[in-house]
C-alpha cells in the first residue's frame, strides 16, 4: 500500500515522503480500515516535527484522525460489528495518512450516511475538543464569559458557535485585525487584537475583574496572558503549545487568587470517560455537525502524492479552513 512516511523528525515539507509499504494486519481487538480522507491538523505537524506530547517511533506515518471503511477484523465482537461500516478513525499508533491503517476497534466510530466524507474526516479532534472543554470540563454556565486565544482557528470558531447555542459569552483573542470583523459576524461577543495592547489589560477593560473561564492552545506569552486575565477562582485549560514556548505564572497568583491552571488532551480525557458517555458525545457531535455548529470549512484537498504541498498549505496563516488529504473513494 501507499503511505506517507518520515524517517526523522523535522519540517514536514522536508521529511515527509510517499512510499510503498506492507499493509499492517489487525490483531485481536483491532480493525483494518481502508482510508478515504484525513485532515492535516496542527497536532499532525507538531508530531512530525517531534514537538508533540506523543513521540513517533521511526519510521512513522502521521494522521491522528480521518474517515474510512472497516475492511476486516482481527477478532472481537466490536470489530465484527464495525465491519463494512464507514467510520471516523482515531489513531494514536499507526497513522491515517495511508491507503490502509490499523487501529483499535473502540477507536472507530460509525458515521451517518448523510455526513460528507470531508466532515466525517474531521469528526473528532476539533468538534469533540470544543464540546468536551466547554461543557464537560469547564462547564461554562450561561451568561458567563469564556476567554479563548487563537480564536480565529477552526476550533475557535466552533467555540463561538457553541457559545451562541449554549448561552455563554465569548471573549476572543486574535492576531490579525481582519479576523475581528469575521468573528463578530460569526457571533463573537467581543474580540481582542493582540497588537492593541497587553491581553490582560484588554480583557479587564471588556470584563472588569477578569474572566472565570479561559482556554488556550498557544502557550508562551499568549498563554501567560490568559492566566493573568483570570478572576479569583478562575480556571484555564491549556490544550496546545502552538508557540512551543513555556507559560509563566507566579505561585502567589495561584495561591492568593485561587486560580486553576489545567491541561487538557482529548485523547487522554476520552480514555478516562465511560463508554456510554463517549457514545453520547459522538452522537451529539454528529448532530452539531449536521446543523452547522461544528462544521469544518475545507480550504483545499490534496492527494497523498502531494502531501508536501498539503502540509505547507496547512501551516500557512489565513488559509480559511482545513486542509484535507483525499486518500480513497467510497465503493
Amino acid at each position: 500500500m501507499n503511505a506517507v512516511v518520515f524517517d526523522r523528525t523535522g519540517p514536514p515539507a522536508e521529511v515527509l515522503e510517499l512510499r510503498e509499504v506492507p499493509a499492517a494486519e489487525p490483531r485481536r481487538g483491532e480493525v483494518l480500515v481502508r482510508m478515504l480522507a484525513s485532515p492535516v491538523n496542527p497536532s499532525d505537524l507538531m508530531y512530525v516535527e517531534g514537538k508533540y506530547g506523543l513521540k513517533p517511533t521511526l519510521p512513522a506515518t502521521p494522521g491522528f484522525e480521518g474517515v474510512g471503511v472497516v475492511e476486516s477484523n482481527g477478532g472481537g465482537v466490536l470489530g465484527w460489528l464495525r465491519k463494512g461500516k464507514r467510520v471516523a478513525v482515531i489513531n494514536d499508533r499507526v497513522g491515517n495518512w495511508a491507503e490502509y491503517t490499523v487501529t483499535r476497534a473502540r477507536q472507530v466510530i460509525p458515521v451517518p450516511d448523510d455526513l460528507p466524507d470531508e466532515q466525517a474526516a474531521t469528526f473528532f479532534v476539533n468538534p469533540a475538543t470544543a464540546v468536551a472543554m466547554t461543557r464537560d470540563v469547564l462547564k461554562v454556565p450561561a451568561s458567563e464569559w469564556l476567554l479563548q486565544t487563537a480564536a480565529g482557528s477552526n476550533l475557535g470558531q466552533m467555540v463561538i458557535r457553541l457559545g451562541k447555542r449554549a448561552g455563554f459569552r465569548t471573549l476572543n483573542v486574535v492576531r490579525r485585525r481582519e479576523q475581528a470583523a469575521e468573528l463578530t459576524a460569526l457571533g463573537a461577543d467581543a474580540v481582542i487584537v493582540e497588537g492593541d495592547g497587553p491581553i490582560e489589560e484588554q480583557v479587564r477593560a471588556a470584563v472588569p475583574g477578569g474572566v472565570r473561564y479561559a482556554i488556550d492552545p498557544v502557550g508562551g506569552a499568549t498563554g501567560t496572558a490568559a492566566i493573568a486575565s483570570l478572576a479569583p477562582g478562575g480556571r484555564v485549560l491549556l490544550f496546545g503549545s502552538l508557540s512551543d514556548e513555556v507559560v509563566s505564572v507566579h505561585p502567589r497568583r495561584i495561591l492568593s487568587g485561587d486560580v486553576r491552571v489545567e491541561g487538557f488532551w482529548l485523547g487522554s480525557w476520552a480514555k478516562s470517560q465511560p463508554v456510554l458517555r463517549m457514545l453520547r458525545l459522538f452522537r451529539e457531535v454528529g448532530e452539531l455537525i449536521r446543523d452547522g455548529t461544528l462544521t469544518s470549512p475545507i480550504a483545499a484537498t490534496y492527494p497523498l502524492a502531494k502531501v508536501r504541498e498539503a502540509v505547507t498549505h496547512a501551516a500557512a496563516a489565513g488559509k480559511g479552513g482545513k486542509v484535507l488529504l483525499r486518500i480513497g473513494e467510497r465503493n
